[in-house]
């Protein structure tokens, strides 16, 4: 007991330290608030490679705290962050811990019943990048969901948003609901984890309320671009390709390469078709396996160099690699209109018109979406 307390001693000394010099504390940090919650509980972490407390994943801190954790949960990529986009993982075992380890991107995309029958409370702790088609709000949509059918209270360890300083985009229509994409919002949200789990709750997002609690950062500004210690997926390794994705990830859904099996995912992009001086060929790897365009030399655009952080979303891109398309009809490939949350988008493109006549046909749901926004938002 007493080597517990130790423990707690310097995890609290260190998370001390970021607030007194006034920089940032995540919510994970905050130990001592966590442990509040965690007292004689069963517990399943919902997390990843993110869920890190300092240089220790946050499984192994609150084993080392001799905290009573049964099952951890993971989401797409798995939890050590190294799956396919999209690809159906399996359960294992940790070998280091000897937890079971339930994918939340195989079988089951909601915890079930019977995986929660043990559970008193779930710890959510995962670094998102705020836009809508990044599926780890839609896991924590149906965390919450089944967390609220089983009584369960859920702890959410707020993060930043690398995507925080701007909202863009279209409002998803319900008729184009999906896993990579749930909720009626703009595809660059500008909320935090913990402010998203409020509104899923409060707008009634799922049936039953959740017993739900934040554990908030300390110190945090969202119009700050911050630099993620570690990349939240296998194909947005820094911080220019975060900054990018929200843009660059519609092409996803096209003919055009976004650079997947290239070393610079999410910061350049190109197709055989396209006319161009810069080029790149995709392989199939690690992270990447049976890339666009594999093997096949694509030319386009560099991104990586450029000055300006973007502080909207870029559609210009995406309009002239379509005008560049000798086959227009293929351009768009299956479910754009689900990543886009609406057909509009595509039929705007091929009607010709420009991006400052599409964003302006954004505005009204966007004002709409910030007077709800506004209810749920922690950090002013």
């Amino acid at each position: 007991m007493a080597k517990v307390k130790q423990n707690i001693i310097i995890l609290m000394i260190i998370s001390s330290f970021g607030a007194n010099a006034q920089e940032l504390v995540l919510g994970a940090q905050r130990i001592d608030n966590i442990l509040q919650h965690l007292s004689n509980k069963n517990i399943a972490i919902v997390g990843n490679q993110t869920s890190m407390i300092n240089q220790t994943h946050l499984v192994d801190t609150l084993l080392n705290l001799q905290q009573s954790i049964k099952k951890v949960f993971s989401p797409e990529h798995g939890f050590r962050g190294k799956k396919d986009a999209g690809a159906h993982i399996n359960d294992e075992i940790d070998k280091k811990t000897g937890l079971s380890i339930i994918s939340l991107h195989g079988k089951n995309k909601k915890p079930t019943k019977e995986l929660l029958k043990d559970i008193d409370i779930i710890v959510f702790d995962i670094q998102d990048v705020g836009a809508r088609f990044y599926t780890y709000i839609s896991t924590l949509h149906l965390v919450l969901e089944a967390a609220s059918e089983e009584n369960i209270k859920v702890l959410v360890l707020d993060r930043p948003n690398p995507n925080g300083h701007y909202i863009d985009g279209p409002i998803l229509k319900k008729e184009y609901e999906s896993f990579i994409g749930k909720h009626p919002i703009p595809i660059v949200h500008g909320m935090t984890i913990g402010e998203y789990a409020k509104m899923i709750i409060g707008e009634k997002w799922i049936d039953k309320k959740c017993d739900l609690v934040i554990i908030k950062m300390l110190n945090y500004d969202r119009q700050k671009i911050y630099n993620l210690p570690i990349k939240p997926s296998p194909n947005l390794p820094n911080k220019r390709s975060i900054n990018l994705y929200p843009s660059l990830c519609l092409f996803e859904r096209t003919t055009v390469s976004i650079g997947r099996g290239t070393d610079f995912p999410f910061q350049h992009f190109g197709a055989p078709f396209i006319k161009s001086n810069y080029s790149f060929t995709p392989k199939s790897g690690d992270g990447s396996k049976y890339p666009k365009h594999e093997n096949t030399r694509c030319f386009g655009k560099d991104l990586r160099f450029q000055k300006n952080i973007l502080n909207s979303l870029n559609i210009d891109w995406l309009i002239e690699c379509y005008n560049e398309s000798p086959n227009k009809e293929e351009f768009f490939t299956l479910n754009f209109d689900k990543l886009a949350g609406t057909d509009k988008l595509r039929k705007q493109i091929i009607a010709g018109l420009t991006s400052k006549d599409i964003k302006k046909s954004w505005q009204e749901g966007l004002t709409n979406f910030k007077d709800i926004r506004e209810k749920y938002l922690i950090y002013k």
